[in-house]
């Protein structure tokens, strides 16, 4: 049996997909990127305020599924140039704590709207 988890603390899909889905055990979030809640912009600033921003849109939907940092297991960052790959990790590295989860990291040729982070996670409710 699977639950749709939604939050109005993150950005709405801009396709046919969720914001997360629970199975069994385990929460999926899908790719999140820095959109304006309001009018549903891609935000462009610093590549760190774009991450922070993904980073607590994240937070929201962990929170709206029961979770929080420290029920991730697995993230997959995305990046339109891997030359951020440092000002990424700054950023990310101060949402855990302890033990950090697995994780890829891939430069990609494009991303939704442009985007220049976009983050996907699985979190394992426990």
């Amino acid at each position: 049996m699977k639950k749709i988890v939604k939050t109005e603390n993150a950005p709405s899909p801009i396709g046919p997909y969720n914001q997360a889905v629970i199975v069994g055990d385990s929460m999926y979030i899908s790719g999140t990127i820095a959109m304006d809640l309001q009018s549903k912009q891609l935000v462009k600033t610093t590549i760190k305020e774009e991450t922070k921003m993904v980073m607590d849109y994240i937070g929201a939907i962990l929170k709206a599924g029961g979770c929080n940092f420290e029920n991730v297991v697995k993230c997959t960052i995305f990046l339109a140039d891997m030359n951020n790959f440092v000002h990424v990790n700054e950023v990310y590295a101060s949402y855990f704590k302890g033990d950090f989860p697995a994780r890829a990291t891939i430069q990609a040729d494009r991303l939704p709207k442009d985007a220049n982070v976009e983050i996907s996670v699985e979190a394992k409710l426990f």
